[in-house]
């Protein structure tokens, strides 16, 4: 007699449970189990996560997520290659300009563009070509370093006073409103007027002078909100430091604003140095600047306006790259934006 075959095995619910190829043994509710506890396993080691997490279902910070827009925005990407490239002529000028600013012949004042010379000549005879390829590394310096300045004493003053409170905020916020009741360029030609230094560091000054209660006043109100959160008053209660609170707890969270008007007013102090420069109390000659080269083109807008309008063109751009880049970054930390 032919010998049975073995019983075809069942679920626990009375189906057949399919052939897999022995992927999936037949023991019931305990398989169910198995195949649900792999798929969690799967879904875990699984790179990316939900929308807003990062690897591994982690949030992702508010920082990583301002980077991911800005990857995405096209203005931020073509601000930041104009930057990129006004940084690298200002550091290695002779990259696409051989000649010397300072080098001019007279015999060939006012001429428009020739071969070697795409720019033309200023009344002096000197290549406007080169003089606006260097004049790009007086405003990138005088611009970045009065950012910095700026944002510097203008973050650790307001930063404190929004910390502390008290006759500290009163009397850094009485300060702060006699400077902003001063003209910027009335007190650009008051100040600079008694300087004789043809460097770019009083300008720079000046302007960090100035400039200052602007940031203050933003870093001091984002401190006060920062301080007013849940986790900073249970790092105070658990005896944390007020050194330790502003570096750790506040300092990360009340920055953001702070980088968004200073990234901003980078581009004005570009514009500023060079509408001081051109009033003729700024930087002064033999100084290569595109404020000076404004100047001096002014009284020949009628017979070469080629002389006016490349370090004019130069300086709009870079300003403009400056605040589009400013906005990028002002939408991508702004969680009230997205």
């Amino acid at each position: 007699m032919p010998e049975p075959e073995p019983p075809e095995p069942y679920s626990s619910g009375g189906g057949r449970v399919p052939d897999d190829g022995g992927a999936i043994a037949a023991t019931g509710a305990g398989g169910a189990m198995d195949l649900a506890t792999s798929e969690g396993t799967t879904l875990e080691k699984t790179p990316g996560g939900p929308e807003g997490t990062g690897p591994a279902g982690r949030p992702r910070s508010l920082w990583s997520d301002a980077w991911r827009d800005l990857r995405r925005n096209p203005i931020f990407i073509i601000s930041g290659l104009i930057i990129v490239f006004l940084v690298i002529i200002s550091i290695w000028p002779s990259l696409i300009a051989s000649g010397n600013p300072l080098s001019c012949d007279l015999a060939k004042a006012q001429e428009g563009s020739q071969p070697g010379h795409p720019f033309g000549f200023d009344g002096q005879g000197c290549d406007v070509y080169t003089r606006t390829v260097y004049g790009a590394r007086t405003s990138v310096t005088v611009g970045v370093c009065a950012t910095v300045g700026v944002a510097l004493l203008g973050s650790v003053l307001g930063g404190l006073a929004g910390f502390f409170g008290g006759s500290w905020d009163a009397i850094l916020s009485r300060i702060t409103d006699v400077f902003f009741a001063i003209p910027v360029v009335l007190g650009g030609l008051v100040l600079l007027s008694v300087v004789t230094s043809s460097t770019v560091w009083p300008v720079i000054g000046f302007m960090v002078l100035l400039g200052w209660p602007q940031l203050s006043r933003i870093a001091r109100g984002s401190v006060i909100t920062a301080k007013q959160n849940d986790y900073v008053q249970a790092a105070r209660a658990l005896g944390a430091s007020n050194s330790r609170m502003m570096l750790r707890h506040i300092l990360p969270n009340a920055i953001a604003p702070v980088i968004v008007v200073a990234t901003i007013a980078l581009g004005t102090y570009i514009s500023l140095e060079a509408t001081l420069s051109y009033l003729g109390v700024g930087l002064k000659p033999p100084t290569v600047s595109w404020g000076i080269d404004i100047s001096a083109a002014s009284q020949y807008i009628r017979n070469a306006p080629h002389m006016l309008l490349w370090p004019a063109g130069a300086l709009a751009i870079t300003v403009l790259a400056f605040i589009m880049l400013g906005d990028a970054v002002r939408d991508a930390l702004d969680p009230k934006l997205r």
